[in-house]
């Protein structure tokens, strides 16, 4: 799918993109091009192939679930400007 000069200035337009107007023949060729790999990789039968998370058969190294800081929420509310039945009050910023 081959793009035009319009669709380039549109696309930068969408995209809140300032490009200078030398600029737009290799914005077309490149994002041509992009889209051509696109509808090539679109084209290949992928019925079989079955999803993954990762290439890699990896699985994630997870550290234990523990409590690591002691409870300091009596101190902080402490000496916090306002709070109320465990929360802390904060000023309303919508109108």
């Amino acid at each position: 799918m081959a793009l035009s000069k319009e669709d380039v200035v549109n696309i930068a337009h969408l995209a809140r993109l300032a490009i200078d107007a030398k600029d737009i023949p290799e914005y077309e060729k490149n994002l041509s091009n992009i889209l051509a790999l696109v509808e090539q990789m679109s084209q290949v039968d992928t019925t079989q192939v079955e999803p993954m998370a990762h290439p890699l058969d990896a699985v994630q190294r997870l550290r234990p679930d523990e409590v690591t800081e002691t409870d300091q929420r009596e101190h902080f509310q402490s000496i916090a400007p306002a709070t109320e039945n465990g929360l802390y009050l904060v000023p309303k910023v919508i109108e």
